[in-house]
């Protein structure tokens, strides 16, 4: 057996602890997940899935607010003895100490193919850009940011209607056998880390709030994109009469008409101007209300379009 303490904190990353857990070659000694933080209109303290799981099966749950600075964690973990650390959108840095306890090595799953989309945000840029395809990758972590040797990689298509949702999903699910491979592989030496190219490094920054404005005058494929990169997470909007109207869905029109002109409505939505052919507006939802379709907003404002 394998022994791995498993680092995470959001959904995404549940499966693949499930996913290890259960498995016949993976002993999972603990967990390391971020502290319980206020979620929800109440901001109700909330455990992340990652603790809710490991609660439930009596694993050794650490929450550090900063492990680089949290020694006795540091030293506890280093008592398990663990075979491997296991990394999955754990948010935060790891320090040299923390690196060298493991028998061999930390392990990362990112979700791109590297050595594009270093940094926080690799699922919504990938989609936000445009790219027709992205992945996730298995990493020997180093001090750097996403710049370990290679492992594992696997190529996820991306569809032009696929949005960040459906991407953390197919993400989600892809990952776990590709960690087990990847700590079998090692351990086994039929895995031999690949250093990262020095072509075609892009960094994937975290989304600024000035980017979750819609610009109508870009072309409606960048439009597209953006809604779909940051759909719910946290949404695309456009103002309207002092409101904000968060868009969810939309579809590509070829049509010239003047960007941010709305020029009807129709059965299937509301069409709007942009700098290159139009957006058809499928589905939004304005401020303090739920989601309807565009077709409903726009009707029920009683103006001209």
């Amino acid at each position: 057996m394998i022994n791995i303490v498993f680092w995470g904190t959001p959904a995404i990353a549940l499966r693949s602890l499930k996913y290890l857990y259960y498995s016949d070659k993976i002993n999972v000694l603990a967990v390391v997940t971020q502290p319980d933080r206020p979620s929800g209109r109440g901001h109700k303290i909330n455990m992340s899935p990652i603790k809710q799981f490991a609660i439930e099966r009596n694993l050794p749950v650490f929450q550090p607010l900063s492990i680089r600075k949290e020694p006795d964690i540091q030293f506890k973990l280093a008592e398990l003895k663990p075979d491997f650390f296991v990394t999955f959108a754990f948010g935060q840095i790891l320090s040299q100490e923390i690196l060298d306890i493991p028998k061999y090595e930390t392990i990362n799953l990112h979700a791109s193919l590297l050595p594009r989309y270093r940094g926080a945000n690799p699922i919504q840029r990938a989609i936000i850009n445009g790219d027709k395809e992205t992945g996730i990758c298995t990493m020997i972590t180093e001090l750097g940011l996403d710049c370990g040797d290679i492992c594992l990689k696997e190529v996820i298509p991306i569809t032009n209607d696929m949005n960040c949702v459906d991407l953390f999903e197919i993400i989600s699910a892809k990952s776990p056998k590709l960690i087990e491979d990847t700590l079998t592989g090692l351990v086994s030496k039929t895995i031999i880390p690949q250093k990262q190219s020095e072509d075609g490094v892009c960094i994937a920054n975290k989304l600024k709030k000035e980017e979750t404005l819609i610009d109508w005058k870009k072309s409606a494929q960048d439009i597209h994109n953006l809604v779909r990169g940051i759909y719910k997470f946290p949404g695309a909007y456009f103002m309207h009469n002092g409101k904000i109207i968060k868009v969810l869905e939309t579809r590509v029109v070829e049509d010239s008409i003047p960007s941010g002109e709305f020029a009807g409505v129709t059965k299937d939505g509301v069409k709007v101007g942009c700098g290159k052919d139009c957006i058809l507006l499928v589905k939004v939802k304005p401020e303090g209300k739920g989601e309807m379709s565009a077709r409903d907003w726009a009707n029920g404002l009683h103006e001209t379009f």
